[in-house]
């Protein structure tokens, strides 16, 4: 049997609802191919006794002959000797007889429907039937676990966690299967034999994310490089259309949520709401909270305050690493074939990109970088900060030039680090120059936010940063990228 890699909380979780005296309703979603249904499969193996699996865009009736053969199947029967129910009430009366007849002595059973939101497509009459099915007997079965599992994250949210009607207040628990850390990324590599140390796995998770499925396609007898070019590059690269499925497969009126995705991919370092309503089309202010809220859920943009800003002026940014990199690689070389990741090793734009990309990565992994830094138990606000030229101070200086800051970490002792976050291939070397600029941003950030706090500069890096008098002289703490795998 296949080992569930990481995923400890989650884990936890399911065993807490195997050993609770109640009857258990669990909703499990979470973006595609991010493993959702392995978990469940692996981890409950051993108490399953039916599982149903929707199919995509089927009709009623196919989905209903299906169940009947998936009865029939746990029954022992083969295939189905019996027609096809009528209606989902119908189906739900047989599974229920069925279960009647197979209560445990000791111990749970498990009942898994998979791809709900193909089961319970419009007019279905699944939902209703589900509802009756959980409230009149599955909810007084204390030996009994339902397991509701889907992609699409805002249709489970709207549908079965939020939902008004008959499941109100009903998920006993909910589990948002999100994509794998750096560091879990590198356990699931390992469990495969692939071992291409953390600058290369960071390289790999920089282009596919931590999405399991991408991941396991990586072989250890290839590059970083290689890999990538393998998977997303090559005439039948497993990633090279992935993104043309990926959002309609999850949302409804997708247009939309890859309208702001590809504008956050243009903006790096984010947009404000007000920024992205200026740029994309989404209706009104409830159908654009709506989007954003979707897609924030489904783990593809994250939102970042703005320190000693209002939560209107967050900033939203693109964390989903697999669609920045088709839309800003995979897109742009459509006729590209294998070996045109390999070329582009080293050149300006591979750096900016790099660049860019690491810094998204150490946002996702603030708690790793926390860690790092000693403060995990201190009580932090982790934000962006910018200022604009000319910005007048609440002292009435003026800070003639802009100033901005990957990452400030504002701590709850009476300290700030201001963290510089830097993607290069050897140590990062602070010259004269550079040292001026860190300056200048500490000394900005002082003037304009009133900080009466310790600042320290704060330096995140790949390979460290090389002792001169330069860096000695402004930089406080440095860490590498190994602190990310912490």
């Amino acid at each position: 049997m296949s080992v569930v890699i990481a995923r400890a909380a989650e884990k936890q979780q399911l065993d807490d609802a195997l050993r609770s005296p109640n009857a258990e309703l669990i909703a499990v979603y979470g973006r595609r191919r991010v493993g959702k249904t392995f978990l469940i499969r692996q981890h409950y193996a051993a108490a399953i006794c039916f599982e149903l699996v929707g199919i995509h865009d089927a009709s009623l009736a196919v989905q209903l002959r299906s169940f009947a053969h998936t009865l029939a199947t746990a029954v022992g029967r083969g295939r189905a000797s019996a027609p096809p129910p009528v209606d989902w009430h119908a189906a739900f009366r047989q599974l229920t007889d069925w279960l009647q007849t197979c209560k445990p002595k000791r111990g749970k059973r498990v009942v898994f429907f998979d791809e709900l939101p193909w089961l319970a497509s419009r007019r279905s009459g699944f939902l209703p039937a589900f509802e009756h099915f959980w409230n009149a007997w599955a909810a007084q079965q204390p030996w009994l676990v339902v397991v509701v599992c889907g992609s699409a994250a805002s249709w489970m949210l709207e549908k079965v966690v939020r939902q008004r009607g008959g499941l109100h207040n009903r998920v006993t628990r909910r589990l948002r299967v999100e994509p794998f850390s750096l560091a879990d990324a590198r356990t699931l590599l390992a469990s495969r034999g692939v071992d291409l140390g953390n600058y290369q796995t960071a390289e790999l998770y920089m282009a596919l994310g931590g999405i399991p499925f991408y991941l396991a396609a990586v072989r250890g007898s290839e590059s970083a490089a290689q890999n990538i070019d393998r998977l997303c590059f090559a005439a039948d690269g497993l990633l090279r259309h992935e993104y043309t499925t990926l959002y309609a497969s999850l949302f409804e009126q997708a247009d939309r949520h890859e309208a702001v995705v590809q504008a956050l991919a243009r903006k790096p370092g984010g947009m404000t709401r007000s920024e992205l309503l200026g740029d994309v089309e989404l209706g009104s202010g409830g159908a654009a909270t709506k989007v954003l809220d979707e897609l924030e859920e489904a783990g593809f943009i994250l939102q970042m305050p703005r320190l000693g800003r209002i939560k209107r002026d967050s900033v939203y940014w693109l964390a989903d690493e697999y669609s920045r990199f088709y839309l800003t690689w995979i897109e742009r070389h459509r006729g590209a074939s294998k070996g045109t990741w390999m070329r582009t090793q080293g050149t300006p734009r591979w750096r900016a990109w790099a660049g860019l990309t690491f810094e998204a990565l150490c946002l996702k992994h603030s708690g790793a970088i926390k860690a790092a830094l000693g403060i995990a138990g201190v009580a932090t606000v982790e934000a962006s900060w910018a200022c604009r030229a000319n910005a007048r101070s609440g002292a009435s200086d003026l800070v003639d030039e802009g100033a901005q800051i990957d990452l400030v970490i504002d701590r709850a002792d009476r300290t700030t680090n201001l963290c510089e976050l830097k993607f290069t291939e050897a140590e990062f070397v602070v010259d004269k120059k550079y040292a001026a600029v860190l300056k200048h941003k500490r000394d900005a950030f002082r003037a304009v936010t009133g900080s009466k706090k310790a600042l320290l500069v704060t330096l995140v890096t790949t390979y460290g940063v090389r002792a001169n008098e330069h860096a000695r002289g402004i930089v406080q703490q440095a860490i590498t990228l190994d602190a990310l795998y912490g």
